[in-house]
């Protein structure tokens, strides 16, 4: 009988509730039924959290999404599949099957993503979305088409600053990569597969994570569907603020599988202001191998947890040596953030401005110890685009892009003179053996020092040249036939 009593008043309970919409809900510490109350199911707290709608960030910040088509030629060895790690087994599928071109060139067509970051047409977007592109073309969302100059890019941070010749056009908001939470929503809009202004959206997955290779950028993690083609476009976060760049994803299959990573934009931003102020990307260096600190390693140092980064080895004459960081340390703190796992200590060093002041926190023979460093600048990773008073010589003559020395490179060469060779082009000076890091002295005997200096030799050598070029501590004369 309890039990019959028990099923109709729950049946009478359902009844009212679709009828009236009322449900009956227990006062706290009443038990009778006249201590029973009435209330309508609206007037209840939701524990059930609304999906987000991403309708307005699409409308107002979609505008400033831009679709960019590159095209060009890349050496047939070497080219890593954007997307794919080198060590994937993917990558090496792919190269048993492509046909090699004359002078081991191919053509190369991609696509990819960026978004404007000011009225007047800078752009945003991934390094190895242009790199080694010939013509960088833009589409806006209204259709319109733009050629773009590659103002500068870092292959280090995977970041690349474009500009169009354009104005009053729409920008993106920019957020603080720093506030991101995980677990927060966040939305893409890219060109997957070049289908223009898709929309994915999911969730931030971890921060600051390191990847193969890649280990001086800290990735946030997200489990937003990123595909081939969405490389350079943003990440927005719900109040319709840019808070990444869409990078890479990791995958067996070469397509997304959950995993895809961002560069934050405040990453991106250091960059954009370094190219425009300086006209150069560098990042700050220490000179030492690290390693994690696993349990039983901080056990065997006196450490009460596992934390910080190991210091396996120290370059001589690096500025952690002359700060006198040694072998066996453990630094757990940079300029007063915590080093928590050893992944944490490159990106920080890296995003330090070289020649500036650091403080480093160390654990050294079971206790702290506080050591100061000027921070190196790291060499041959911070890469300078061309500018116009530093133009690529004429295609038709060598196909060099150069520009002149850094002042770290200048120390490296006798006298501080010479230029050095940023990227060589299909033309004679490849076929001749010019290699991208060769620094030119003198062109058919006559010493070079500028730019222009070089781009007069040249007209004057006819079809025969010489240069004398530096190629790492051995100099060596290359002949160019011309023409």
């Amino acid at each position: 009988m309890k039990l019959a009593h028990s099923l109709i008043a729950f049946a009478l309970v359902v009844i009212a509730s679709f009828a009236g919409g009322y449900v009956l809900h227990d006062r706290v510490g009443g038990g009778s039924a006249e201590a029973k109350t009435i209330a309508r199911v609206s007037d209840l707290p939701s524990p059930a959290m609304t999906l987000p709608d991403f309708t307005g960030i699409v409308a107002s910040q979609g505008p400033a999404v831009v679709n960019i088509s590159v095209s060009g030629k890349a050496k047939d060895a070497d080219t890593e599949f954007p997307g794919i790690f080198p060590e994937s087994p993917l990558q090496d599928f792919f190269r048993r099957f492509r046909i090699p071109a004359p002078h081991g060139k191919i053509p190369i067509q991609g696509q990819g993503s960026g978004f404007i970051v000011s009225p007047d047409g800078a752009i945003l977007t991934n390094a190895h979305v242009v790199a080694d592109a010939d013509e960088v073309l833009v589409r806006l969302t209204d259709k319109r088409e733009f050629k773009a100059k590659v103002v500068g890019s870092d292959r280090l941070s995977d970041v690349a600053l474009l500009r169009i010749s354009a104005k009053d056009l729409p920008t993106v908001k920019i957020g603080d990569s720093s506030k991101v939470r995980v677990g927060e929503w966040v939305v893409a809009i890219g060109s997957p597969f070049g289908f223009e202004n898709s929309v994915t959206a999911g969730i931030v997955s971890a921060k600051s994570r390191t990847l193969p290779a890649e280990g001086y950028v800290p990735f946030m993690q997200t489990d937003v569907a990123i595909n081939p083609g969405n490389s350079g476009g943003p990440l927005f976060n719900t109040s319709g603020e840019v808070i990444g760049i869409n990078s890479q994803i990791y995958s067996r299959s070469g397509g997304y599988q959950g995993l895809s990573f961002a560069i934050p934009i405040d990453v991106a931003m250091d960059i954009e202001h370094q190219l425009l102020t300086k006209g150069k990307v560098t990042h700050g260096r220490l000179g030492v191998m690290i390693q994690e600190v696993n349990q039983a390693l901080a056990d065997s140092f006196g450490l009460d947890a596992p934390k910080g980064a190991l210091v396996s080895s120290v370059e001589p004459e690096s500025p952690a040596a002359r700060a006198r960081i040694q072998s066996g340390d453990i630094i757990v703190k940079f300029n007063g953030r915590d080093i928590e796992r050893s992944s944490d200590l490159p990106s920080l060093v890296a995003s330090t401005a070289p020649g500036s002041k650091a403080s480093l926190e160390v654990w050294r023979q079971g206790k702290l110890m506080e050591l100061h460093v000027t921070v190196g600048e790291m060499k041959h990773l911070a890469v300078r685009e061309k500018s116009d008073d530093e133009a690529t010589l004429s295609s038709n003559k060598l196909g060099l892009a150069i520009r002149p020395l850094n002042a770290d490179e200048k120390t490296d060469v006798e006298g501080g003179r010479g230029l050095m060779v940023e990227a060589v082009k299909d033309g004679p000076a490849s076929r001749a053996g010019i290699h991208p890091g060769d620094v030119i002295l003198a062109i058919n005997g006559v010493a070079i020092g500028g730019v222009e200096q070089l781009r007069d030799q040249i007209e004057r050598a006819g079809n025969n040249i010489a240069l004398l070029v530096l190629r790492g501590e051995q100099k060596m004369f290359v002949a160019i036939k011309v023409g």
